[in-house]
């Protein structure tokens, strides 16, 4: 069970103060010629340690072959300005929107390709992803205004809403459902994953008391509650319903202190029920507890440091692909699980952080 160390915080209502507070959030260590950054700062214990970045398969360490010259094979370039990305069986995928692509990042070749089917099943503008467990892609494209489905070998299957009532910004896949944001409809339209038959949206109506939704644009899935988690940037608030879409209760509210959102893009859930949340604005992630308590946040917004992040998107916590990023963990630590985070500009357009235990 993840324990925090608490430290007293100061509501914070001015921007260029919280900006201020979170460019010094870091705590950098020497070690010889290795740097190594965490957060929160000293003296509270560290939890988050930034690991390393990257945005194109050079960054991962991997340099052309002489076979790669003489062939005139040219690895996939950088990407250019990417939100969502997913992980399965040691690829990382990763939406670009501007050149309207997939980029896949395979770790154990350290090498990346272009994800660029064509035909029926071309990409236009694709801007999150879900992979379900048999490796099924499906990818929601907000120019086409729908979700496109391939198989694990990247085949075209079929695609999912009306181009003219739909626009879709998510999908999150359970055992049975596919949940899918809809700007268009401002709500969770939710299909069977069988056969894309349309079940029902959330909130019911779009009048709704409690639980209406304006402007959704990310989902998670906490697999410890059974609980749907969905960004609302329109309402500066995660709203949180059951599978069934009955609301809960909302995460947050609109601001810029501690705890508030100001542009709240991914969302992401780990193994022991704490929700991850990107505020693109602020230019941190937060984690919340189960109870809706800040417990701490990460990032270094806008600035030319390590763990920097420049108008960030989506966020993904992952614990299968650990041991690829061992080597950047810092002596005395153990990483217990990863947590990725792209950001559209600088950089560092995927960082990886690590959650810490000390050995």
């Amino acid at each position: 069970m993840k324990t925090f160390t608490r430290w007293p915080w100061t509501p914070i209502f001015s921007l260029g103060l919280l900006l201020a507070l979170f460019a010094g959030c870091t705590t950098t260590k020497p070690v010889g010629k290795q740097t190594y950054t965490f957060f929160p700062p000293a003296p509270d214990e560290a939890h988050v340690q930034f690991l390393t970045a990257f945005s194109g398969d050079l960054d991962l360490g991997r340099s052309r072959s002489f076979a790669e010259y003489i062939s005139g094979i040219k690895p996939a370039g950088p990407l250019v300005k990417p939100y969502g990305l997913a992980l399965h069986d040691g690829n990382i995928f990763v939406c670009d929107t501007v050149q309207g692509l997939v980029e896949v990042f395979d770790l154990k070749k350290n090498r990346a390709a272009y994800f660029t089917p064509r035909g029926e099943g071309r990409l236009k503008m694709p801007l999150n992803l879900s992979i379900d467990d048999d490796g099924t892609r499906y990818v929601a494209d907000t120019l086409r205004n729908q979700v496109l489905v391939y198989n694990s070998a990247g085949e075209y299957l079929t695609a999912i809403g009306k181009k003219d009532e739909f626009r879709p910004t998510d999908v999150a896949v359970t055992s049975n459902r596919l949940y899918i944001t809809d700007l268009a409809a401002h709500a969770v339209k939710v299909y069977d994953k069988a056969d894309q038959k349309y079940l029902f949206s959330i909130p019911a109506t779009t009048n709704a008391a409690q639980g209406k939704l304006f402007s959704p644009v990310n989902l998670a899935l906490d697999k410890v509650n059974n609980r749907l988690l969905v960004s609302d940037m329109g309402n500066f608030s995660v709203q949180i319903y059951d599978l069934d879409g009955k609301y809960l209760k909302t995460l947050g509210q609109q601001g810029v202190g501690m705890g508030c959102f100001s542009r709240p893009k991914g969302v992401a859930v780990d193994h022991e029920g704490i929700t991850y949340v990107v505020d693109a604005s602020v230019q941190v992630v937060q984690m919340f507890n189960q109870q809706g308590r800040l417990l701490m946040y990460f990032g270094q917004p806008g600035a030319s440091t390590r763990g920097q992040l420049l108008l960030p998107a989506s966020v993904k916590v992952d614990y299968d692909h650990v041991s690829y990023f061992q080597k950047y963990v810092a002596p005395g630590y153990q990483c217990e699980y990863l947590i990725f985070v792209t950001s559209q500009f600088g950089d560092h357009k995927v960082s990886v952080y690590g959650f810490l235990k000390k050995k």
